[in-house]
Protein backbone atom coordinates (compact mmCIF):
# COMPACT_ATOMS: atom_id res chain seq x y z
CA UNK A 1 0.00 0.00 0.00
CA UNK A 2 1.69 3.32 -1.27
CA UNK A 3 0.69 6.26 1.35
CA UNK A 4 1.87 9.58 0.51
CA UNK A 5 1.87 11.47 4.26
CA UNK A 6 2.44 15.08 4.30
CA UNK A 7 5.98 16.23 4.42
CA UNK A 8 4.56 19.18 6.91
CA UNK A 9 3.56 16.31 9.55
CA UNK A 10 2.51 16.90 12.00
CA UNK A 11 0.33 19.46 11.09
CA UNK A 12 -0.80 20.55 14.33
CA UNK A 13 0.17 20.07 17.33
CA UNK A 14 -0.71 21.46 20.65
CA UNK A 15 1.78 23.84 20.67
CA UNK A 16 -0.29 25.25 17.73
CA UNK A 17 -3.16 25.89 20.06
CA UNK A 18 -3.45 28.29 22.96
CA UNK A 19 -5.17 26.80 26.28
CA UNK A 20 -8.47 28.31 26.59
CA UNK A 21 -8.45 28.19 30.46
CA UNK A 22 -6.37 30.10 32.29
CA UNK A 23 -3.68 28.03 33.98
CA UNK A 24 -4.46 25.33 31.47
CA UNK A 25 -2.23 23.88 29.57
CA UNK A 26 -3.55 22.24 25.98
CA UNK A 27 -1.68 18.49 25.65
CA UNK A 28 -3.63 17.31 22.56
CA UNK A 29 -5.12 18.29 18.95
CA UNK A 30 -6.12 15.25 17.81
CA UNK A 31 -8.56 12.78 16.22
CA UNK A 32 -10.43 15.16 13.95
CA UNK A 33 -13.85 14.98 12.23
CA UNK A 34 -13.45 16.18 8.62
CA UNK A 35 -15.48 18.33 5.84
CA UNK A 36 -15.01 20.38 2.81
CA UNK A 37 -16.89 23.84 3.41
CA UNK A 38 -16.86 25.97 0.70
CA UNK A 39 -13.37 26.31 -0.51
CA UNK A 40 -12.04 25.43 3.31
CA UNK A 41 -10.80 22.39 4.79
CA UNK A 42 -12.27 21.97 8.71
CA UNK A 43 -10.79 20.10 11.35
CA UNK A 44 -13.38 19.74 13.90
CA UNK A 45 -10.48 18.71 16.70
CA UNK A 46 -10.47 17.17 19.87
CA UNK A 47 -7.90 19.57 22.08
CA UNK A 48 -7.58 18.49 25.64
CA UNK A 49 -6.28 20.68 28.13
CA UNK A 50 -5.61 19.96 31.67
CA UNK A 51 -4.47 22.18 34.86
CA UNK A 52 -0.88 22.65 35.27
CA UNK A 53 0.04 21.19 38.64
CA UNK A 54 3.34 22.55 39.98
CA UNK A 55 3.81 20.03 42.23
CA UNK A 56 4.64 16.61 40.28
CA UNK A 57 2.93 14.93 43.40
CA UNK A 58 -0.19 16.25 42.71
CA UNK A 59 -2.70 15.27 39.84
CA UNK A 60 -5.85 17.42 39.61
CA UNK A 61 -8.80 16.48 37.57
CA UNK A 62 -11.06 18.93 35.88
CA UNK A 63 -14.84 18.65 35.83
CA UNK A 64 -17.22 20.90 34.44
CA UNK A 65 -20.59 22.01 36.58
CA UNK A 66 -23.67 22.22 34.63
CA UNK A 67 -25.22 24.97 37.60
CA UNK A 68 -21.80 27.40 38.00
CA UNK A 69 -20.81 26.60 33.95
CA UNK A 70 -17.54 26.48 35.02
CA UNK A 71 -14.51 24.46 35.48
CA UNK A 72 -14.57 22.52 39.23
CA UNK A 73 -10.40 21.18 39.62
CA UNK A 74 -10.00 18.35 42.07
CA UNK A 75 -6.79 17.37 43.46
CA UNK A 76 -5.10 14.18 44.07
CA UNK A 77 -2.06 12.99 46.05
CA UNK A 78 -0.23 10.09 43.90
CA UNK A 79 0.98 8.59 47.72
CA UNK A 80 -2.55 8.28 48.07
CA UNK A 81 -3.04 4.47 47.97
CA UNK A 82 -6.85 4.53 47.24
CA UNK A 83 -6.60 5.49 43.41
CA UNK A 84 -4.45 3.63 41.01
CA UNK A 85 -2.41 6.41 38.61
CA UNK A 86 -0.89 3.91 36.26
CA UNK A 87 -3.17 5.31 32.90
CA UNK A 88 -1.92 9.17 32.74
CA UNK A 89 -5.25 9.66 30.36
CA UNK A 90 -7.54 8.43 34.02
CA UNK A 91 -7.88 8.64 38.05
CA UNK A 92 -9.52 5.35 38.73
CA UNK A 93 -10.58 3.69 42.26
CA UNK A 94 -8.63 0.75 43.35
CA UNK A 95 -12.40 -0.56 44.88
CA UNK A 96 -13.70 -2.28 41.50
CA UNK A 97 -17.08 -2.86 43.07
CA UNK A 98 -16.83 1.68 43.39
CA UNK A 99 -16.48 2.46 39.62
CA UNK A 100 -14.79 5.75 40.37
CA UNK A 101 -12.81 7.46 38.01
CA UNK A 102 -11.56 11.25 36.79
CA UNK A 103 -9.96 11.96 33.51
CA UNK A 104 -6.66 14.08 33.67
CA UNK A 105 -7.58 16.48 31.13
CA UNK A 106 -11.19 18.11 29.67
CA UNK A 107 -11.54 17.96 25.81
CA UNK A 108 -13.61 20.09 23.51
CA UNK A 109 -14.16 20.51 20.27
CA UNK A 110 -12.33 23.68 18.29
CA UNK A 111 -11.98 24.18 14.54
CA UNK A 112 -9.35 24.37 12.58
CA UNK A 113 -9.44 25.84 9.02
CA UNK A 114 -7.46 25.86 5.75
CA UNK A 115 -7.38 26.77 2.14
CA UNK A 116 -4.59 24.41 1.28
CA UNK A 117 -5.15 21.39 3.24
CA UNK A 118 -1.62 21.72 4.81
CA UNK A 119 -1.68 24.94 6.46
CA UNK A 120 -4.07 25.22 9.18
CA UNK A 121 -5.06 28.38 11.27
CA UNK A 122 -7.09 27.52 14.55
CA UNK A 123 -10.33 29.46 16.13
CA UNK A 124 -10.21 31.30 18.97
CA UNK A 125 -13.23 29.49 20.64
CA UNK A 126 -14.59 26.49 21.27
CA UNK A 127 -17.26 25.47 18.51
CA UNK A 128 -18.52 22.23 21.24
CA UNK A 129 -17.99 22.98 24.96
CA UNK A 130 -19.39 20.74 27.56
CA UNK A 131 -22.84 22.07 28.55
CA UNK A 132 -24.65 19.51 30.45
CA UNK A 133 -24.20 16.83 32.58
CA UNK A 134 -23.59 14.30 29.92
CA UNK A 135 -20.68 16.03 28.93
CA UNK A 136 -18.95 17.03 32.58
CA UNK A 137 -15.72 15.31 31.89
CA UNK A 138 -15.59 16.95 28.12
CA UNK A 139 -16.67 15.82 25.06
CA UNK A 140 -14.72 14.23 22.19
CA UNK A 141 -13.61 12.49 19.06
CA UNK A 142 -15.83 14.28 16.43
CA UNK A 143 -17.46 12.56 13.42
CA UNK A 144 -18.91 15.09 10.38
CA UNK A 145 -21.34 13.63 7.80
CA UNK A 146 -22.38 15.98 5.32
CA UNK A 147 -25.55 14.96 3.59
CA UNK A 148 -27.73 17.74 1.51
CA UNK A 149 -26.49 21.34 2.76
CA UNK A 150 -26.40 19.98 6.21
CA UNK A 151 -23.42 18.56 8.18
CA UNK A 152 -24.45 16.18 10.93
CA UNK A 153 -21.40 16.10 13.76
CA UNK A 154 -21.47 13.23 16.51
CA UNK A 155 -19.31 13.06 18.86
CA UNK A 156 -18.53 11.36 22.30
CA UNK A 157 -20.15 12.65 25.65
CA UNK A 158 -17.83 11.91 28.62
CA UNK A 159 -19.29 12.16 32.15
CA UNK A 160 -19.70 9.76 35.41
CA UNK A 161 -22.50 8.15 33.72
CA UNK A 162 -20.47 7.02 30.84
CA UNK A 163 -19.56 7.79 27.27
CA UNK A 164 -22.50 8.07 25.52
CA UNK A 165 -22.77 10.05 21.33
CA UNK A 166 -24.02 13.30 20.68
CA UNK A 167 -25.17 15.17 18.02
CA UNK A 168 -25.38 18.08 16.36
CA UNK A 169 -26.36 19.92 12.41
CA UNK A 170 -24.77 22.58 11.40
CA UNK A 171 -24.73 24.78 7.66
CA UNK A 172 -21.71 26.94 8.78
CA UNK A 173 -19.67 25.84 11.05
CA UNK A 174 -20.70 28.98 13.47
CA UNK A 175 -23.99 28.15 14.65
CA UNK A 176 -25.74 24.51 15.43
CA UNK A 177 -28.97 22.39 16.35
CA UNK A 178 -28.00 20.37 19.05
CA UNK A 179 -30.07 16.97 18.41
CA UNK A 180 -29.33 15.72 22.01
CA UNK A 181 -27.75 11.70 22.52
CA UNK A 182 -28.60 8.97 19.91
CA UNK A 183 -26.78 6.35 21.58
CA UNK A 184 -26.54 5.74 25.46
CA UNK A 185 -23.39 4.47 27.21
CA UNK A 186 -21.03 2.93 26.70
CA UNK A 187 -21.19 4.07 23.02
CA UNK A 188 -18.56 5.30 20.79
CA UNK A 189 -16.89 5.56 17.46
CA UNK A 190 -20.16 6.07 15.97
CA UNK A 191 -20.47 7.01 12.45
CA UNK A 192 -23.51 8.24 9.55
CA UNK A 193 -23.50 6.90 6.43
CA UNK A 194 -23.79 9.79 4.06
CA UNK A 195 -26.89 9.08 2.10
CA UNK A 196 -30.24 6.69 2.67
CA UNK A 197 -30.19 3.23 1.99
CA UNK A 198 -33.63 1.79 0.93
CA UNK A 199 -35.07 4.53 2.41
CA UNK A 200 -32.88 4.29 5.57
CA UNK A 201 -30.57 5.98 7.22
CA UNK A 202 -27.80 3.76 8.52
CA UNK A 203 -24.74 4.18 11.25
CA UNK A 204 -21.94 2.30 12.57
CA UNK A 205 -21.73 2.30 16.08
CA UNK A 206 -19.11 0.47 18.96
CA UNK A 207 -20.68 -0.48 21.79
CA UNK A 208 -18.12 -0.91 24.98
CA UNK A 209 -19.42 -3.47 27.30
CA UNK A 210 -17.99 -4.36 30.67
CA UNK A 211 -19.62 -8.02 31.14
CA UNK A 212 -20.04 -10.10 28.41
CA UNK A 213 -18.35 -9.52 25.19
CA UNK A 214 -15.52 -7.76 22.69
CA UNK A 215 -15.48 -4.01 21.32
CA UNK A 216 -16.58 -5.00 17.81
CA UNK A 217 -18.70 -2.81 15.44
CA UNK A 218 -22.19 -3.48 15.21
CA UNK A 219 -24.90 -1.55 12.25
CA UNK A 220 -28.21 0.27 13.19
CA UNK A 221 -30.87 1.85 11.03
CA UNK A 222 -33.07 4.69 11.96
CA UNK A 223 -35.95 6.70 9.64
CA UNK A 224 -34.65 10.40 11.06
CA UNK A 225 -31.19 9.89 11.84
CA UNK A 226 -32.10 10.32 15.87
CA UNK A 227 -34.01 7.62 16.78
CA UNK A 228 -31.96 4.23 16.60
CA UNK A 229 -32.64 0.61 15.78
CA UNK A 230 -32.89 -2.70 14.07
CA UNK A 231 -28.62 -3.45 15.67
CA UNK A 232 -26.62 -6.34 14.01
CA UNK A 233 -23.74 -7.09 14.98
CA UNK A 234 -21.26 -6.28 12.13
CA UNK A 235 -17.73 -6.80 12.64
CA UNK A 236 -15.80 -8.55 15.58
CA UNK A 237 -11.81 -8.52 16.85
CA UNK A 238 -9.59 -11.19 15.48
CA UNK A 239 -7.33 -12.94 17.91
CA UNK A 240 -3.74 -12.71 17.35
CA UNK A 241 -4.13 -10.00 14.72
CA UNK A 242 -3.45 -6.41 14.55
CA UNK A 243 -7.19 -5.80 15.43
CA UNK A 244 -6.89 -8.21 18.26
CA UNK A 245 -7.61 -5.61 21.00
CA UNK A 246 -10.77 -3.44 19.87
CA UNK A 247 -12.27 -2.33 16.81
CA UNK A 248 -14.10 1.22 15.98
CA UNK A 249 -15.29 3.35 13.18
CA UNK A 250 -12.89 5.71 11.43
CA UNK A 251 -13.66 7.88 8.52
CA UNK A 252 -17.18 8.13 7.14
CA UNK A 253 -18.13 5.00 4.87
CA UNK A 254 -17.32 5.86 1.53
CA UNK A 255 -19.30 4.74 -1.45
CA UNK A 256 -17.81 3.08 -4.54
CA UNK A 257 -19.12 0.95 -7.41
CA UNK A 258 -17.98 -2.56 -5.28
CA UNK A 259 -19.56 -1.05 -2.21
CA UNK A 260 -19.43 0.97 1.03
CA UNK A 261 -15.95 0.92 1.84
CA UNK A 262 -15.31 1.77 5.71
CA UNK A 263 -11.68 2.48 7.03
CA UNK A 264 -11.66 1.27 10.39
CA UNK A 265 -9.22 1.11 13.70
CA UNK A 266 -8.03 -1.38 15.59
CA UNK A 267 -5.97 -2.19 18.46
CA UNK A 268 -3.74 -4.82 19.88
CA UNK A 269 -4.31 -5.40 23.84
CA UNK A 270 -1.33 -3.20 24.15
CA UNK A 271 -2.41 -0.30 22.23
CA UNK A 272 -0.79 -0.37 19.40
CA UNK A 273 -2.96 1.54 16.72
CA UNK A 274 -3.76 0.73 12.75
CA UNK A 275 -6.28 1.47 10.39
CA UNK A 276 -7.92 -1.29 8.15
CA UNK A 277 -10.89 -1.43 5.74
CA UNK A 278 -13.87 -3.67 5.20
CA UNK A 279 -16.35 -3.38 1.80
CA UNK A 280 -20.07 -3.29 3.00
CA UNK A 281 -22.82 -4.68 0.00
CA UNK A 282 -23.96 -1.20 -1.30
CA UNK A 283 -27.87 -2.26 -0.90
CA UNK A 284 -27.61 -3.72 2.54
CA UNK A 285 -24.40 -2.53 4.33
CA UNK A 286 -25.38 -4.86 7.01
CA UNK A 287 -23.80 -7.45 4.83
CA UNK A 288 -19.94 -7.96 4.67
CA UNK A 289 -18.40 -8.26 1.48
CA UNK A 290 -14.50 -8.24 2.33
CA UNK A 291 -12.28 -6.98 5.45
CA UNK A 292 -8.59 -6.27 4.95
CA UNK A 293 -6.31 -9.01 6.79
CA UNK A 294 -3.40 -7.08 7.52
CA UNK A 295 -3.77 -3.17 8.05
CA UNK A 296 -3.83 -0.49 5.27
CA UNK A 297 -1.93 2.08 7.84
CA UNK A 298 0.82 1.17 10.75
CA UNK A 299 2.37 3.88 12.38
CA UNK A 300 5.48 4.26 11.34
CA UNK A 301 6.92 7.80 11.68
CA UNK A 302 8.12 9.03 15.19
CA UNK A 303 5.21 11.67 15.75
CA UNK A 304 2.76 8.47 14.75
CA UNK A 305 5.29 6.38 17.73
CA UNK A 306 5.65 9.12 20.26
CA UNK A 307 3.44 11.20 22.39
CA UNK A 308 1.00 11.27 25.32
CA UNK A 309 -0.19 7.62 24.09
CA UNK A 310 2.22 6.10 21.31
CA UNK A 311 2.11 4.22 18.47
CA UNK A 312 -1.30 5.42 17.44
CA UNK A 313 -2.91 6.40 14.04
CA UNK A 314 -6.50 6.98 14.11
CA UNK A 315 -8.69 8.19 11.49
CA UNK A 316 -11.55 10.39 11.90
CA UNK A 317 -12.30 11.82 8.89
CA UNK A 318 -11.18 12.36 4.79
CA UNK A 319 -12.07 13.91 1.51
CA UNK A 320 -12.15 12.49 -1.10
CA UNK A 321 -11.15 13.53 -4.57
CA UNK A 322 -11.52 11.17 -7.78
CA UNK A 323 -9.55 8.04 -6.49
CA UNK A 324 -7.24 9.92 -3.76
CA UNK A 325 -8.44 9.91 -0.24
CA UNK A 326 -7.46 12.86 1.72
CA UNK A 327 -7.36 11.44 5.25
CA UNK A 328 -6.70 13.38 8.35
CA UNK A 329 -5.54 11.17 11.15
CA UNK A 330 -4.34 11.57 15.33
CA UNK A 331 -1.42 10.48 15.90
CA UNK A 332 -0.11 9.28 19.37
CA UNK A 333 -3.23 10.89 20.86
CA UNK A 334 -1.30 14.22 20.49
CA UNK A 335 -1.34 15.81 16.77
CA UNK A 336 -3.18 15.87 13.51
CA UNK A 337 -1.06 14.39 10.51
CA UNK A 338 -2.78 14.22 6.94
CA UNK A 339 -1.84 11.52 4.20
CA UNK A 340 -3.29 10.65 0.62
CA UNK A 341 -4.41 7.22 -0.56
CA UNK A 342 -5.50 5.83 -3.41
CA UNK A 343 -9.10 4.37 -3.34
CA UNK A 344 -8.41 1.51 -6.02
CA UNK A 345 -5.01 0.41 -3.72
CA UNK A 346 -7.18 -0.17 -0.88
CA UNK A 347 -10.21 -2.01 -3.22
CA UNK A 348 -7.11 -3.96 -4.77
CA UNK A 349 -6.08 -5.27 -1.12
CA UNK A 350 -9.41 -6.32 -0.25
CA UNK A 351 -9.90 -8.12 -3.46
CA UNK A 352 -6.34 -9.70 -3.05
CA UNK A 353 -6.53 -10.44 0.45
CA UNK A 354 -9.94 -12.17 0.19
CA UNK A 355 -8.88 -14.55 -2.75
CA UNK A 356 -6.37 -16.00 -0.80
Amino acid sequence: MTIYRYKENPLITPIDVPPLHEGFEVIGAFNAGVAKYKNETILLLRVAERPVSKDSQVIKAPVYDCQTEKIVIHRFNRSDKTYDFEDPRMIRSKDKMDGFSFLTSLSYIRIARSQDGHTFTIDDQAFLYPSNRYQTYGVEDARCTQIGDDYYINFSSVSEMGVCDSLVVTKDFVTYQDKGNIFAPENKDVLLFPEKINGKYYALHRPSLKSIGNYDIWIASSPDIEAWGNHHHLLGVRPEKWDSGRIGGGLVPIKTAKGWLEIYHGATAEHRYCMGAVLLDIDDPTIVLARTETPIMEPEEDYEKKGFFGDVVFGCGGILEGDTLIMYYGVADTSMAGCEIKISDILAQLEAESNR
